[in-house]
């Protein structure tokens, strides 16, 4: 019998999408949810629940499943460090725990996959185990781009940013660069734009918004890949965008047709830039 894809499901509609993806493809599939983090429906269907901070009983019932492959799917929150200096370090030496704690959110999510390498464990990206799900190159919908320059500036951001421990996103309405994302995730940076906006804080460009997505350069596509969906797509036509723009083979796209067809409707354009633009 095939070895099962684990799933180690965070927030969001990624994992369940994942999970269905896998088992169109005739693949076993285990979700293990984290609590607090995964939704309800993903709870639901998950093999196991159990707490981020509990290291012990996550890795217990991934050597039960031993799995074939592990897959890091949706979102979390970063814990302090004195719960993460408590939960893990019975694993790894206290020094390295310490810099993990002390490190950025990219930094402790390659622990997480060093240390489920070191149990034995093989982890795949979602790109690896399911291409399927990447935003391709060109224009997705009916709508064609008429925002080139403030997308080239979006790409042109978040490549020099890449070397810092920050978001996967970026607001640009004409040259104005208006919101990088931080911790809080790209809903509510949209919901910081349009807020700004609302008081007059932020003024106004003649040229409506762009949110331009993609992951970091030189970054490991196992962790931590950026995504985009429907919902997504209502946020930024709520606060008057004019498209988005992905990063082709490097952006996740949840239920891709139902993607379009809201970008459709809201007449928002939404494109794939490959990395060589």
């Amino acid at each position: 019998m095939e070895a099962p894809v684990a799933i180690l499901a965070g927030g969001g509609a990624l994992p369940l999408a994942l999970a269905h993806t896998l088992r169109q493809q005739g693949r076993p599939v285990e979700i293990l949810a984290l609590r607090g983090f995964a939704d309800r429906d993903t709870r639901r269907a998950a093999g196991a629940v159990r707490d981020l901070l509990d290291a012990r009983g996550i890795l217990d019932v991934l050597h039960a499943w031993r799995p074939g492959a592990i897959c890091l799917a949706g979102y979390v929150h970063r814990p302090g460090p004195l719960a993460l200096l408590g939960a893990y370090s019975a694993f790894r030496n206290r020094e390295l725990i310490s810099r993990l704690a002390a490190a950025g959110d990219d930094g402790l999510l390659r622990g997480v996959v060093n240390l489920l390498e070191d149990q034995g464990f093989t982890v795949a990206g979602v790109h690896a185990l399911a291409p399927g799900l990447l935003a391709p190159a060109g224009v997705l919908g009916e709508v064609s781009p008429t925002a080139a320059a403030a997308v080239d500036i979006g790409f042109a951001l978040l490549g020099s940013l890449a070397p810092y421990d920050v978001g996967q996103a970026v607001v640009v309405a004409g040259t104005r660069v208006c919101a990088v994302e931080g911790p809080e995730g790209t809903d509510a940076m949209i919901a910081r734009v349009r807020k700004l906006w609302g008081s007059g804080r932020l003024p106004r460009s003649d040229q409506a918004p762009v949110l331009v997505k993609t992951a970091k350069t030189g970054q490991d596509l196992r962790i931590d890949m950026p995504v985009i969906g429907p919902r997504t797509v209502r946020c930024a036509a709520a606060a008057g965008f004019a498209g988005i723009a992905v990063g082709a083979g490097q952006t996740m796209i949840i239920d891709h047709a139902a993607t379009v067809a809201e970008a459709n409707r809201r007449r928002m354009f939404l494109v794939g830039v490959s990395p060589a633009g």
